[in-house]
């Protein structure tokens, strides 16, 4: 779904490009207002969506059901804790080799994926048994 990006798209890419963590929309739209880029919330969602359709950006949804948006720069992978929202990185993939077999197989183009692990972090979860 490749074709000319607005500008708006091309701010929020080039924005997110800068950034090392995933941001939320609203995130971005404030950040890019305080630099005196003025963008509106409605805009900043839909550039998100047509970077996203257009596959340079990627969307983690958290288990509170908010998205984090970055720029496509590798697969990411986290365990989460569902207690206080803790959200590890995870450095190694195991389905790379999945991933692969389901392009080639089903003839579709992947432009990313993300695996989560839900639980208890070792805090919460030591919280969880003394209380």
């Amino acid at each position: 779904m490749k074709g000319k990006r607005t500008r708006s798209q091309d701010r929020i890419l080039n924005f997110l490009k800068t950034k090392k963590e995933a941001l939320s929309a609203q995130d971005i739209y404030i950040e890019l207002r305080h630099r005196n880029q003025g963008v509106g919330l409605a805009t900043v969602y839909r550039a998100l969506e047509g970077l996203k359709l257009e596959g340079v950006v990627q969307v983690r949804t958290l288990a509170n059901g908010e998205s984090l948006y970055s720029s496509l720069q590798q697969d990411r992978h986290h365990l989460t804790c569902l207690q206080c929202g803790q959200s590890i990185p995870l450095d190694e993939c195991p389905v790379h080799d999945l991933e692969r077999k389901l392009e080639q197989s089903h003839h579709f183009k992947v432009f990313y994926h993300t695996l989560e692990f839900f639980g208890l972090c070792d805090r919460c979860s030591l919280a969880q048994e003394r209380g």
